[in-house]
Parts: C-alpha cells; structure tokens; sequence
C-alpha cells in the first residue's frame, strides 16, 4: 500500500542538536519549536541519542542519590543527568529508532513497547531523516472512509486480485470495513482480508467473503 511506510508520515525538517550543544540551547530549541523532544547527531546525522523535557527536568531540579544507598544503573544516569551541561549529557540513549521504509504498524509497536513518544527516522545509511511522533501515527485514522473505500477497491481488489472494481462489495463505516461478495478461490478471500488489514485507516475488517472453490485442500497436500 502507498500510504503505510513511515516515510509517508514522517516530519522530515528535523530539529536536532549535536553532542556540544550547551543545555540552556536545547531548552531555547524545545520552547521555539513547541516540540517535547529532538534528537542528538554526530557530524555524520548518525543518532547518537535523545533528550526529552523529562532529561531537562532531571537537571532543573537538581536531583541528588542518597548518599549511602547503592546506586543502581538508572540511578547513576540521573545523577549525571542532573549536573548535565550539554546535549550529549543530558540524553538518553542508546535511541530507539525505526527506518523510512519500516511500516507505520510496526513504527506503532515499536513505541509501544519502548514506552517513548516520538522515533528518529533513520535512512538506509542509519543516517536521521526525520522523525515520527504517536500524532503522527494516528492521523491515518483520520482518513475519510471513502478514501478507505477507493484504496481497498484499487489495491487489494483491482491491483492485488485482478478483478474487476466491482468484483466484490466494499463497505466501510468509521474505518471499519466489509468485504462481501463470492470470489473463485477461498484463498483469494484470504488475501483481500489480509491485504485490507494493511490498508491506512482501517480500523477492522468484516469478512463477508464466500467462495466458489476450495483450493485449501490441494495447498495443504503440496
């Protein structure tokens, strides 16, 4: 599908720091941009790491470890954090990052799983450009049903199956969309529910889908 790679969504004019950058400019760029968070690149816009307004609020309050606990590992990075004086030290890394050609779904689980609210976009060079936020992954949702509509009937019916744009029936209310008709093969009924799945926007899909054939049965003998 045209519409599911990160690249698509992505912000591409990136504001970034470098490893130097003294602390007082990264809450100058922050503040400007209205933004909660921006990469940190070397010379070469490799992603060194990331700092947020949480890192910035470590430093601004000072925090102090007691002093006689054992400190743990996230311990001794937010004490260092709290006396940080430029980007390289008040981020947090390794980043966690996705590439332009990664899907918007697993761009989604990515940060999901990571509990971070925005990505570095790295190229096929692992190189930053751009960057992707959870605003920015849900706005496919937004797409009107009837553009939904349009891509499932083109891509998965016309282009993906070779029937003809009215061989099946597509129906879709609040990116829920159902698929009815009988198509020849039962694994043709596979694939346009799973090709629908990817689509943009497409919150579900209900399968109303029959089929003339039932060419399972000779795809398990092979």
């Amino acid at each position: 599908m045209k519409h599911d790679k990160v690249g698509s969504v992505m912000t591409a004019d990136v504001v970034h720091a470098g490893r130097d950058t003294p602390f007082k400019e990264v809450a100058r760029l922050l503040a400007r941009h209205r933004i909660s968070g921006l990469p940190v690149v070397d010379g070469d816009d490799k992603v060194l790491g990331v700092v947020s307004e949480t890192d910035l609020m470590v430093r601004q309050a000072g925090w102090e470890p007691p002093r006689l606990a054992r400190l743990t590992r996230a311990a001794r990075r937010r004490a260092a954090k709290a006396t940080a004086r430029t980007a390289g030290q008040l981020m947090s890394e390794p980043p966690v990052t996705v590439h332009a050609e990664d899907t918007i779904a697993e761009a989604a689980r990515t940060m999901a799983e990571r509990r971070v609210e925005r990505l570095p976009v790295l190229d096929v060079e692992d190189r930053l450009v751009g960057i992707v936020t959870r605003s920015d992954l849900l706005r496919v949702f937004l797409r009107p049903d009837a553009e939904i509509r349009a891509e499932v009937v083109a891509e998965v019916m016309v282009r993906g199956l070779l029937l003809p744009p009215y061989g099946a029936d597509v129906f879709v209310t609040d990116g829920v969309v159902t698929l009815r008709g009988q198509l020849e093969l039962r694994s043709d009924t596979e694939i346009a529910v799973a090709m629908t799945r990817r689509v943009d926007g497409v919150v579900d899909v209900v399968d109303r889908l029959t089929h003339r054939l039932d060419d399972t049965h000779t795809r398990e003998a092979w």
